[in-house]
């Protein structure tokens, strides 16, 4: 057996005994997922009985797929979890030439991979990463025969304003509606969805807004519509000393010193949020490449700005924020996901569970894993992703 990542579902000592797709569930309901590798210490070999009936049923839905001319589409709408193949994070390096399209305000730069007429995903980014978050997680659903698509936002790549009179606005309602605008370019009527830090906002954000353009959501970190209002409201100091760039962005030396040094700044945050992340310089070079976009330090700080009401958004969108402010039920079948060593911060599950009224799962990723979870355990997310389809 190779050594690349492998996922083993393992219950917590207070195991109920229920199953869910043939992981243990734990008694506040929630998956606990655990990663190891083959060939180190915690690792669960498979059984013969386990491969030849994974071979006996893939061969059987082959054939049967055949006959109709759709194997791809057929099997992505019935994956279960022993389908994604482990995948060592950092497997691959490029997505190839990226594709441009007009959307809205944008002209998006953006990475698809997949058959063009299979189920559309998209995946969402977050700050400071960029596309290559989903690296390894995109070859992964293009195999089970999605249609995936890796935008880059606003502000990031190769996304541009096609008007330099365009103020540039990082309100997460204005982010949501570039995806929407975006979906409509690309003819997409309704995705799942999935993201991370400011992608999985997003997500939340569509899901909230736009329902009838989401078949399913995965959304790392749970529930994560705000508020200019909420963010007014005091938290305790070690809760406040984790937003600490949120306060330096709110001055004109923070904007300065992120614009100098940004990359020296997101290395850090990459740091500081996945502890336990040995990620290499090609890697985040790569990813980095993404913040020397000319309006990347301007949507970050107002971004961050807005949130704490230190800076206007436009009034266009103001009934968007207002709907928004009423922290809204996510109704679209939602996986929430975190990892066990995620140095960014999140609310426990607890809290946000009964945020969404749909069918609904939260699981926890062990193994080291940190905020920039798809990049840290593609295999996971992946299974994520197709999994929520299924609901």
């Amino acid at each position: 057996m190779t050594k690349l990542e492998k996922m083993s579902y393992s219950a917590k000592a207070h195991t109920t005994g229920s199953r869910e797709n043939g992981a243990s569930r734990t008694s506040d309901g929630q998956l606990d997922v655990k990663l190891s590798v083959p060939g180190t210490p915690g690792s669960v070999p498979e059984k013969i009985t386990h491969d030849r009936r994974r071979f006996l049923r893939n061969a059987a839905v082959t054939i049967a797929a055949a006959e109709f001319g759709t194997i791809a589409s057929a099997d992505a709408q019935s994956r279960t979890k022993e389908d994604v193949p482990p995948t060592k994070p950092g497997t691959n390096t490029s997505f190839g030439p990226l594709k441009q399209i007009d959307a809205g305000l944008l002209n998006v730069g953006y990475a698809e991979a997949g058959r063009g007429n299979g189920p559309p995903v998209i995946l969402l980014h977050g700050w400071p990463y960029d596309i290559h978050s989903y690296i390894d997680v995109a070859p992964l659903l293009a195999s089970a025969g999605y249609r995936v698509i890796v935008p880059h936002l606003r502000g990031y790549g190769a996304t541009r304003f096609l008007s330099d009179a365009t103020f540039r606005n990082g309100q997460p309602s204005v982010v949501a509606l570039d995806i929407v605008h975006l979906m409509d370019a690309l003819g997409i009527d309704k995705a799942v969805i999935a993201g991370f830090d400011w992608g999985a906002r997003t997500a939340n954000v569509i899901s909230a807004l736009w329902p009838e353009r989401c078949k399913a959501m995965v959304s790392v970190s749970g529930y994560l519509i705000g508020s200019q209002e909420s963010g007014k409201a005091p938290l305790p100091p070690n809760a406040e000393l984790q937003w600490w760039y949120q306060y330096y962005f709110a001055t004109e030396r923070g904007r300065a010193g992120y614009d100098k040094y940004r990359h020296e700044f997101s290395k850090l945050i990459w740091q500081l949020t996945s502890p336990k992340w040995k990620f290499t310089d090609a890697a985040f070079d790569r990813s980095a490449a993404a913040f020397d976009n000319p309006d990347h330090v301007s949507i970050v700080i107002h971004n961050y700005r807005w949130r704490l009401g230190l800076a206007e958004g436009e009034p266009k969108y103001n009934d968007l924020e207002e709907r928004l402010a009423g922290a809204p039920i996510i109704s679209v079948p939602t996986i929430t996901m975190e990892g066990d060593a995620n140095g960014a911060p999140h609310p426990p599950a607890s809290l946000f569970a009964k945020k969404f009224s749909g069918k609904y799962a939260h699981r926890t990723v062990k193994g080291g894993i940190g905020h920039n979870l798809p990049q840290e355990a593609p295999q996971a997310f992946a299974q994520a992703v197709i999994d929520v389809d299924g609901y």
